[in-house]
């Protein structure tokens, strides 16, 4: 594997970072609002094994909502896609990722995919297990295996942070559990979940994960079949249809390739067969996605014609 600085992307980054300025980071997790504004950074991880990167690409941020991708990736392949979208469907929704209207007027009561936050709180509670602990073990495991780093761990700060201001995603769990879409306890569903949207990596480290998807599952570097095809195929889909939430349409027209985005920052983008991205710029929109992160991945398109369109 060889890594290496890009002027090209460098002058991109460039011309994106000035749209940070008209955004804001996600105040409602406090833990987020320290993040430096200004922080841009990309990396595209090609299916040889090689790398590029521009911008501070080593600063480490959480996944937040990007870890909904890899933990539905996670239950598919372990208890199967029957048992899933029993429990979670696989269309988009207009509404805000947080959003409890649908839940009220769908009947059954269950989320329309597992990129919104009830969605992914139904896949959370599937994550196979005796106890929280060895849900846990077995999920940060795959991260680890998928990204080549041993390392990759959580924020304990941060998770606290999420722990304790989740009440919308208590409340989802609750409704869900009423209409028996959910089973188990709420208050370990919610500490597996804030500890999965604290896993922190930088986006050299997301551009590999992002390959594995691009290769079909298979890890470019060791060639190993690390999600099963029809899985990433899956999870490629939900991120075209649903992943940079309530703008994934827009964001298919002007950049079009599967993403998923989260409120940190991050963007992971995957061009099928080609390689994997990740950027990372903490000034969100008013939908919760990065600004000088999409300007950036628009202006990548343009230059290197990613869409799978």
């Amino acid at each position: 594997m060889t890594c290496q600085v890009s002027r090209e992307l460098e002058q991109l980054v460039l011309q994106a970072r000035p749209y940070s300025a008209h955004g804001n980071l996600a105040s409602y997790i406090p833990a987020l609002e320290k993040a430096n504004p200004n922080h841009l950074s990309v990396a595209i991880f090609d299916l040889d094994g090689n790398c590029i990167y521009a911008g501070d690409y080593k600063q480490k941020f959480s996944l937040q909502s990007i870890s909904k991708v890899l933990s539905l990736a996670y239950v598919l392949a372990r208890i199967g896609e029957e048992e899933v979208f029993q429990r979670v469907g696989m269309e988009p929704t207009g509404d805000p990722f947080n959003s409890i209207a649908k839940l009220e007027t769908v009947k059954p009561s269950k989320p329309l995919n597992p990129m919104i936050n009830a969605g992914a709180l139904v896949v959370t509670s599937l994550i196979p297990g005796t106890n929280p602990r060895e849900q846990w073990d077995g999920f940060l495991a795959f991260v680890r295996t998928l990204t080549g780093n041993q390392k990759i761990d959580y924020s304990q700060e941060l998770q606290e942070s999420e722990f304790t201001t989740s009440y919308l995603n208590r409340a989802l769990c609750f409704f869900m559990k009423q209409h028996g879409i959910i089973v188990g306890e709420v208050e370990e569903i919610m500490e597996l979940y804030t500890k999965q949207c604290s896993i922190e990596m930088n986006c050299l480290e997301l551009a590999q994960l992002g390959a594995v998807f691009a290769n079909n599952g298979r890890n470019p570097v060791t060639g190993e079949q690390l999600i099963p095809v029809q899985i990433a195929r899956i999870c490629k889909t939900f991120m075209v249809t649903c992943g940079m939430y309530n703008a994934s349409g827009e964001f298919a027209m002007k950049v079009g390739i599967p993403a998923k985005s989260g409120v940190s920052g991050g963007i992971l983008g995957v061009i099928p067969n080609r390689c994997g991205i990740g950027v990372f710029s903490p000034a969100l929109d008013e939908k919760g996605n990065s600004l000088a992160g999409w300007k950036l991945l628009e202006l990548m398109n343009e230059k290197y014609n990613f869409s799978i369109f």
